[in-house]
Order: C-alpha cells, then structure tokens, then sequence
C-alpha cells in the first residue's frame, strides 16, 4: 500500500468549487495555490472564471490562469492549472450575498458537478474532487438530490455505491447516508449489507488492499446484547457477515459493538469499519481526523474525493477558511489515480 507508484503523466484533476456563497471558492483557490498540489498532478478548477477571478484579487493569490471555455476539449499538453469556465454566474461577483442559500448558487453548483463529471466519463479528467455544497441552495436550483453521493450516483447510473472516509488512521463506509435517525433500523437488511461488503472488498483491492480486513459494526449497544438491546444483529447483520465471509472469501467480521470498533481499527487492527448510520462513523472520524479526513465515493467509474466540511456560511467571503481538507482530497484522488492505474495494469 505504501509502495510508490510512478504515473505516466500527472493526473488531471478536476475541482468544483462547490456553492459559490460558501467557502468552496476559497478553499479551493488556496489548495491549487499549494505548490505540493501542483507537483502531483494538474488542478483543474471547474466554475465561473470570473468569479474565480473577482476572490483571487481579494484574497490576494494567483490570477493568471488558462481559461477553456466550457464546451472546448482541455488540451492533451496542459501542465499547469486551469480553469474550465462555465460561465454560468449571471450575477457581478460582488453582487452574490455571500452566506446565504440561494437558488441562483444552487443551480451553478449543480452544472460545476454535471460537468466534472462530463470530463470525467469523456476522459478529460483523470478524477474529481468536490467542494462542499449547500444542499437546500441546491435543491432551490432545481436539483432534488440529498447530496454529492446520490447526484454523482444517478449521473452516472451507478447503482451499487457507498459514502466512504479514509483519514490517515481510520477509513469508515457507511450503510445508510442521511436518513433519519429513527429510520435506521428499516434500512439495515441482510441484502444491503452483503452488497456494501462485496463493494468494499473490491474497491479496496483496486486501490492497494491485497486482502481487505472489514469489520462491520453493531446497531444496538453491545451488539445487540443476545437480542437484549435489539434484533438486527442476529437476525439480519450476522447471517449477512456471514454469508460474504464463508461464500465469497471476504475478511470481514461482526457486528463489533460500535464503542470500541473504531478505536481498534484506528489501531490498526482492520483496514475499514462499516458504519450502520452516518453519525456513528462520522463522529469518530472528525474527532480523529478532522480537517485530514476525505470523502470518497466508492463505486462510481471514476474517482471522486471530496472535503470533509461543509461550506461554512458564517465565514464565506472573509478569506479565513482553512483549506488543509482540500488539500488532502486533492492529494488522495491523485494517490488513488495511481493505485488504480497500477491494478488495472496487473
């Protein structure tokens, strides 16, 4: 996993900069200003270059991009940034109210995401990475999606697909995304979570993992407790680990009760935990890791990495974000490009 990979070019990759209210131009702008970034591939950053041109000028960095129009090939020689203009910010920069949800935002958002992943299905880009959206802005401009992972999803008709968190200790998938907390349980079934086990498996082999160790963790307090503290475990979660373990191979084990499982993964004990629910994964996660951890979509047909903030309102347009998170996705994308070249060679 940690062998060096050497790439026959530096991969191409694609940057939306999120809602353009928020910090995603910001965080952003700074990333591609990172000469680290700019030494392992080349940044292409995927929204309206007048506007990325209006906060360059207040946040005092770089101006002097390559401009492709929207609709234009990127050219096969580009080796430094770039921005792939959509033109599509109707507003003077200084005139969009900066923090606030707004439908205008929301749209341009989505077509920055429709047209990373254009580039990406047509091979202009080598992989994406996202920054971060506001979802009722975007459900305001006409896209009806809960997030990022759905709408990439439903762009590229990929079915099978999981929310996943890699940080420099610990890598959590969840079962279920953003559903409501009482709605949990009605989604932890036998079915999903073999399917989540065999895509993990296997996108974990591409990317570096020669024999992926997966620990599933509990619903219900100490796992149920013998059906004590709830049911799902033995009636749905065991015969799913199970199954996967016994007929495909797949190192997984559980339910681990879910209060000391990412402590011992983090440990070094399994390469992946699979979370029943959003928070359970994600509160160990940024209390570990925050601002180093990355979101990566598993199973698109392409690479997708993206940061693990929101877009930060209260401070959008003040030139205080901080932008290691973007750093760090951009940086893992790259790194996956290269593990996943290396396996398809194999």
């Amino acid at each position: 996993m940690e062998k060096e990979i050497v790439a026959a070019h530096k991969p191409r990759i694609g940057i939306t900069i999120g809602d353009p209210a928020g910090i995603g131009p910001e965080v952003s702008l700074k990333a591609v200003a990172e000469e680290e970034i700019r030494d392992i591939c080349v940044p292409v950053l995927i929204g309206d270059a007048q506007y990325l041109s209006y906060w360059s000028g207040i946040f005092g960095l770089e101006r002097g991009f390559d401009v492709i129009n929207s609709g234009d090939p990127i050219p096969e020689g580009l080796d430094h940034p770039a921005i792939y203009n959509l033109h599509n910010l109707d507003l003077p920069p200084n005139a969009i109210s900066m923090g606030k949800e707004d439908a205008h935002c929301g749209k341009a958002a989505g077509e920055f995401i429709e047209a990373a992943v254009r580039l990406c299905q047509f091979g202009q880009l080598d992989a994406m990475t996202t920054a971060p959206i506001n979802k009722k802005s975007l459900f305001l401009g006409g896209y009806h999606y809960p997030g990022h992972t759905e709408f990439l999803a439903h762009l590229t008709d990929t079915d099978q697909f999981a929310m996943t968190f890699i940080s420099p200790n610990l890598r959590v998938s969840l079962l279920t995304t953003h559903v409501p907390l009482n709605k949990v349980s009605e989604y932890v079934k036998k079915e999903g979570l073999e399917k989540l086990i065999r895509l993990v498996d296997r996108e974990l082999r591409v990317y570096g993992f020669e024999h992926p160790r997966i620990a599933v963790a509990a619903l219900n307090p100490h796992g149920g407790e013998g059906t004590l503290f709830g049911f799902e475990e033995a009636s749905e979660m065991i015969p799913a680990i199970e199954s996967c373990r016994h007929f495909d191979g797949i190192d997984v084990s559980g339910p681990h009760s879910g209060d000391t499982v990412f402590l011992r993964a983090s440990r070094g004990e399994f390469d992946i935990v699979i979370s029943c629910y959003h928070d359970q994964g994600l509160i160990p996660v940024k209390c570990m890791s925050f601002g180093d951890a990355v979101n990566v979509t598993l199973g698109l047909p392409f690479i997708r990495t993206s940061v693990d903030h929101g877009t930060a309102f209260d401070i959008a347009g003040q030139g205080r974000a901080e932008h290691a998170s973007m750093v760090a996705a951009i940086k893992l994308a790259a790194d996956l490009y290269l593990k996943k070249t290396a396996y398809q060679k194999k």
